[in-house]
């Protein structure tokens, strides 16, 4: 007898636990999946502060965590071509063209714009402040021979660059590598830091210039001029030549930034009391 009550007692304990274990594998079913995506970006969205400020509005509103990787716009594009980045966003309209006639990228649309800046040493000795033609100002840099700082990242930002060069009719490198003209290969804080340490000119896009902490000496000389108009573009990756499994969560973001909820953020956020980014989704530059 006393045999049988402990079997009955094992029994009744072994079904406790399997009770214990299901319930708990119950809350486990319940509890979501954090979900996640790659954002491939152009430096310029991440030194301004923009998705630090745009990006936790987004995970509270949807759960969807985005990882960026801050990249020139030709690399970034480079990063999502070979399926390491779940869609991009990047400001270099010629580099966008060729990766969606490549067949890597569908679904272009712009999301906001702001624009370049020619910036300098307060003591202006290519004597360009107060201009609005950024290839004159660039031809004034090389006639005097004044140093120029140049990102050479392949970045919205160098290519931007090396287009009013090609206007110019001048070949910065030729003219002056070596000299004068200082390719960093580098980012936009760095191009803004070596400019400030060597009195340089150098172009930057109007959100890093705003949030660059280390101007020193530097000011806006040159601005207005419309080949500076910068303007930021969200691009998803073609699902016939990148099956990326996360390819539903990219395209919410995406939506989320064209949206009414994601327009306003990127429009409310600013240093120093002004505006980095202007919305237009609705009404593209």
């Amino acid at each position: 007898m006393v045999i049988k009550v402990r079997s009955i007692a094992g029994v009744w304990l072994s079904l406790a636990v399997c009770v214990v274990l299901l319930a708990r594998a119950g809350i486990a079913a319940e509890q979501p999946v954090p979900q996640s995506i790659i954002l491939a970006s152009t430096t310029s969205v991440e030194n301004s502060g923009l998705l630090a400020h745009i990006l936790p509005v987004f995970t509270k509103e949807t759960g969807i965590t985005v990882h960026v990787l801050a990249q020139g716009t030709g690399q970034a594009l480079q990063t999502a071509a070979h399926d390491d980045a779940d869609l991009v966003l990047v400001h270099d309209p010629e580099a966008e063209q060729k990766f969606i006639a490549a067949g890597d990228g569908i679904d272009r649309r712009q999301i906001a714009w702001n624009d370049f800046v020619v910036v300098g040493p307060r003591s202006d000795p290519a004597r360009i402040a107060g201009t609005h033609d950024a290839v004159a100002a660039l031809k004034a840099v090389a006639s005097a021979q004044v140093p120029f700082v140049s990102r050479g990242d392949k970045s919205g930002t160098d290519a931007l660059e090396h287009r009013l060069w090609r206007v110019a009719g001048i070949d910065p490198a030729k003219a002056g590598g070596g000299s004068w003209y200082r390719d960093i290969g580098g980012g936009m804080g760095a191009a803004l830091n070596a400019a400030q340490a060597m009195d340089a000119y150098t172009i930057s896009d109007r959100g890093t210039w705003l949030s660059f902490g280390n101007k020193g000496d530097l000011t806006v000389l040159v601005e207005g001029d419309p080949r500076l108009l910068n303007r930021y573009d969200v691009i998803l990756l073609n699902p016939e030549k990148h099956p990326v499994p996360k390819q539903a969560l990219a395209r919410r973001f995406a939506q989320w930034l064209l949206s009414p909820e994601g327009q306003a953020a990127i429009g409310a956020y600013k240093v120093n009391g002004e505006q980095l980014f202007h919305p237009s989704a609705t009404a593209p530059k």
